[in-house]
């Protein structure tokens, strides 16, 4: 009923923002956003009024994304479109303002949200998704933070890790596709990189190269989302990935492991491989064993559940996910792969369905939505 509704809204929302100043283009990208937003809250707490709902969401969603985007063409001015290799220039203010917004004064978690949304370019929206949050808390948490803040003088940077957190953030906004950030927090830690002779610096570093290295299979020619099994690996940046296992076998070389050197470790994984099915499956498994026994992160739990269950068996990775709080990001999605795996491929249909509409990103929900009608449209198979 709420999808049905919202596609015949969908064409009076675009006219309002359009008279209100909006390009056609933009405001589509807009009102996707707010659609996004609606399918996920309105089961749950359907608006009085959902035209205006819509209107005011979408509006809110322009004037976010003209914000990140002036602020990315402000930084653009000083980087090249693409992460160049080696040594970064010395001069630049933008890694002292990430420093400085990390301040003694702010717990951790605020310094990193607020330097995300003053710095960083991206929305409250963006920052929400980044730390498995909704938004309306985030927003409060942001305003905390400036009101801290607030007539502080800012002659005490913060520390280290915040900064590197901060970095992998927006790197994976960028890497997303919702703002095109990552050659930017590439840049960036380079900079530090050559500043600083610390292994997870490096690690970072290494883990950004990986990923971005894979970017171009990333998507087809329709602007689809391509999983990593299916990516044509004949696109991959072979030299980034050269130059990322490199610096990665450095940082190791230390023997002071951190998060990002195992994250890392696992993408070289991938990226070693010469086809889906050479990738080393156990030893992935392990480096997330590293990776939880670092951080306790509920998403490398999720992302060792799928490995295990490439390693072992779907029924090792099931067995896994079900340890996990099912309303964690992406546990859905998850639980769908290994079904499919497993051959219960009508389970999996429906889960997928259930997993579009928990969809973080609208690539993200179309690629669910066709491996669900893919499955339905399969014949039926018993599961295994």
């Amino acid at each position: 009923m709420e999808e049905r509704l919202i596609r015949t809204l969908t064409p009076q929302v675009i006219a309002v923002l359009v008279r209100r100043g909006a390009g056609f283009a933009a405001a589509e990208d807009a009102v996707q956003e707010a659609l996004l937003e609606a399918l996920r809250t309105w089961s749950s707490d359907p608006p009085r009024d959902p035209l205006g709902w819509l209107v005011t969401v979408a509006w809110r969603k322009f004037l976010d994304a003209g914000r990140a985007e002036a602020s990315r063409r402000r930084r653009e001015l000083k980087a090249d479109a693409e992460p160049a290799p080696g040594t970064a220039p010395e001069k630049d203010d933008t890694l002292q303002l990430y420093f400085l917004c990390a301040h003694p004064s702010l717990t951790p978690s605020s310094a990193v949200a607020l330097t995300l949304r003053a710095v960083g370019g991206l929305t409250t929206r963006q920052i929400a998704a980044a730390y498995l949050v909704g938004e309306a808390t985030m927003a409060q948490r942001i305003s905390r933070a400036k009101r801290t803040v607030s007539g502080v003088r800012f002659d005490s940077p913060g520390d280290l890790s915040t900064v590197l957190r901060v970095l992998y953030l927006v790197f994976n906004e960028g890497y997303t596709g919702d703002v095109d950030l990552a050659a930017e927090a590439i840049r960036l830690t380079r900079q530090l990189a050559s500043r600083l002779q610390h292994e997870e610096v490096q690690g970072l570093l290494a883990l950004m190269l990986l990923h971005h290295a894979r970017r171009p299979a990333r998507t087809n020619s329709a602007g689809q989302l391509v999983p990593l099994a299916e990516q044509d690996r004949g696109l991959w940046d072979t030299a980034l990935i050269s130059e990322g296992m490199m610096i990665l076998q450095r940082a190791l070389a230390r023997q002071r492991l951190g998060e990002y050197q195992a994250q890392a470790a696992v993408a070289a994984l991938h990226a070693d491989a010469a086809s889906a099915g050479e990738t080393d499956w156990p030893q992935i498994v392990g480096w997330y064993d590293e990776l939880v026994a670092l951080t306790d992160s509920p998403v490398a739990k999720l992302n060792r559940a799928v490995a295990l269950g490439e390693a072992d068996g779907p029924r090792a990775g099931l067995d896994a996910l079900a340890t996990l709080d099912p309303a964690l990001p992406r546990h859905t999605a998850a639980l769908a792969y290994l079904h499919e795996r497993s051959g219960d491929t009508e389970e999996a249909a429906q889960l997928y369905a259930k997993a579009a509409h928990l969809a973080l990103s609208l690539p993200e929900r179309e690629h669910l939505i066709r491996s669900a009608s893919r499955l339905n449209a399969a014949p039926r198979k018993s599961p295994g």
